[in-house]
């Protein structure tokens, strides 16, 4: 997924620095095996405390919305599970 995403006039209302943030894990974690993803995604969540990154429910939602426009096949798979995740809480 290219960083276009982030120019889409939905997201206008979101810090650059927060959809940097993002666009850095996509990036990070493209390469990743699935049992790799979980202590990942712990230690982005530990980044993300450290820097004081945080996103609001309508953050995530506006940022999912879009990056379901631009994703390929298998990053919409992706996405729905990460999101099946969340919802689970």
């Amino acid at each position: 997924m290219q960083n276009n995403w982030m120019q889409d006039e939905s997201l206008k209302n979101i810090e650059p620095y927060k959809l940097e943030f993002l666009q850095a894990l996509v990036f990070e974690s493209s390469h990743l095996k699935k049992e790799q993803m979980l202590p990942f995604l712990m230690a982005v969540a530990r980044r993300g405390q450290e820097k004081k990154v945080s996103f609001t429910d309508d953050e995530i939602n506006a940022v999912v919305a879009v990056l379901r426009k631009h994703a390929s096949p298998d990053e919409l798979a992706k996405i729905e599970k990460v999101m099946a995740m969340r919802s689970r809480k």
